[in-house]
């Protein structure tokens, strides 16, 4: 039977440690951006993600896991240029011409816009394998037997946790932050009747 407090920490923690990264290279500010649009496409995306990714564990550890970094700055980067046009793109559409292989090229050159030479192109590559291997490692220190139930559904957290730290760089960029709204002092107006 699966520990889902376990796997709530792990994703925490995990969380916490990518935002302290993600801070060091100045792509966030220790905080999460996220939109409900965004977090639940997510939910429809991931099935097909697994598929492609999961076969590439074992050779490509962090390519596995980084990819979804890449998706989740695909699909901010569309929910900000036009979500209804693009809230269902099919997930093939991430991929680059050799497929998943590519993927992360194909998501900054023709999705986000950057020549693949650029400094905000190199940055992005060198972010996302740093988050790539730093969540590898975080994976391996919980010691858990590989190809076990446990190991899919840590490596399920982690993934989604890419995912959600790659749109949160991406609507950053784009310029949207978390503001604080100072609603106006109000009484109860009940209470006066």
């Amino acid at each position: 039977m699966l520990d889902k407090v376990y796997l709530e920490n792990f994703e925490s923690r995990i969380t916490d440690e990518l935002l302290r990264l993600c801070k060091q290279y100045s792509v966030l500010d220790g905080t999460l951006l996220a939109t409900d649009d965004i977090d639940s496409r997510w939910n429809e995306l991931a099935p097909e993600y697994m598929v492609d990714a999961v076969p590439n564990i074992a050779d490509y550890p962090t390519v596995a896991i980084a990819w979804a970094g890449y998706l989740g700055m695909a699909v901010a980067h569309q929910w900000d240029a036009d979500w209804s046009t693009h809230s269902k793109d099919e997930y093939k559409t991430y991929h680059g011409e050799q497929g998943f292989d590519d993927m992360d090229e194909h998501i900054v050159r023709d999705l986000i816009g950057f020549h693949l030479e650029s400094k905000e192109a190199k940055n992005i590559e060198d972010m996302m394998r740093r988050l790539g291997e730093t969540a590898l490692t975080l994976i391996r220190r919980e010691r858990i037997e590989p190809q076990s139930p446990m190991a899919f559904h840590v490596y399920s957290r982690v993934v989604k946790v890419m995912y959600k730290i790659g749109a949160a760089i991406e609507l950053k960029r784009l310029g949207y932050k978390f503001e604080q709204v100072n609603l106006p002092n109000m009484t109860n107006p009940l209470a006066e009747c």
